[in-house]
């Protein structure tokens, strides 16, 4: 970490006396780090010159990827940091669940609870958050420990743009394989894939990987720019599909193997016993 902070520093400023004087240290030491950085990723991550230095290509894909990272890292800190208190009750959720459901339904709870407020801390990656009171998840509830309650049980289908399905008509499940297709490549979602779906219909052959995203609101996003197919959680798109954006590409659908579900983490909460109790309310 000490060597990633050194080469960031040092890529932000263009120089290694900058980067020095930005976390103390000398130079020497900065040159040091990024030298074991290099030799640990067998690539130069700077070319060195008289004057200066300047960042490789490598580098400078590197120093975009942590900055990112640090981004993040920056976000969530100070998201806990607000949260210390706070009568907040904070949720746990992925993009997707905060952007296609959660969110839409706060709305709601705030008309008739507006005195609790509510916080989200939203990560793609399926483990919980120190601090959170709430968190939802896609997965086998009846191996959680805890207090827990079912949200909905989905259903799965293709779903494309009006214009996607118009010039890609599908009369068979094997037609699946002449057409373009998103797949969703993200960390510890444990969703169905086009294969799973495909072979669940009656069609184990081979299907075409044309685009790749790791993130579900993206890969519905080009869906609806027509790029191809993409699975869809009745859950989750129903108000894409309400609203025309997104339409059936066949009629098949095939039920989620798990379930959503909210996990109480401070019982001792009243206000997030509230919030609990309304979420399981309104999907019964």
């Amino acid at each position: 970490m000490t060597s990633l902070v050194s080469f960031e520093a040092a890529g932000r400023h263009g120089s290694f006396k900058a980067a020095a004087q930005e976390l103390n240290v000398t130079p020497a030491a900065i040159s040091h780090q990024i030298k074991a950085l290099e030799e640990e990723l067998h690539c130069t991550l700077f070319r060195r010159f008289h004057r200066g230095v300047e960042l490789s290509e490598a580098g400078a894909y590197l120093l975009v990827a942590l900055q990112r990272g640090f981004e993040g890292m920056n976000e969530a800190v100070s998201q806990l940091r607000a949260q210390h208190g706070r009568t907040s009750v904070t949720i746990r959720s992925t993009t997707a669940v905060s952007s296609l459901w959660l969110t839409p339904r706060l709305a709601q709870f705030w008309q008739s609870h507006g005195h609790i407020s509510v916080a989200q801390i939203v990560s793609d990656l399926d483990t919980d958050i120190a601090g959170c009171d709430l968190s939802i998840h896609y997965g086998d509830m009846s191996r959680e420990t805890g207090v827990c309650r079912a949200l909905f049980h989905d259903h799965i289908m293709a779903l494309c743009s009006p214009g996607f399905a118009a010039d890609h008509k599908i009369d068979r499940i094997e037609d699946l394989a002449e057409i373009p297709l998103i797949h969703l490549e993200a960390p510890e979602t444990s969703w169905t894939n086009w294969q799973a779906f495909a072979r669940a219909l009656g069609y184990d052959g081979q299907l075409k990987s044309a685009h790749r995203v790791n993130n579900y609101v993206i890969a519905l996003q080009a869906a609806q720019d027509g790029m191809g197919a993409v699975l869809g959680w009745e859950g989750l798109t129903n108000e894409l599909i309400a609203s025309g954006k997104l339409v059936k590409l066949i009629e098949q659908t095939v039920s989620s193997p798990l379930d959503y579900y909210v996990k109480l983490h401070n019982q001792a909460s009243d206000r997030a016993r509230i919030v609990f109790d309304w979420l399981t309310k309104i999907t019964s």
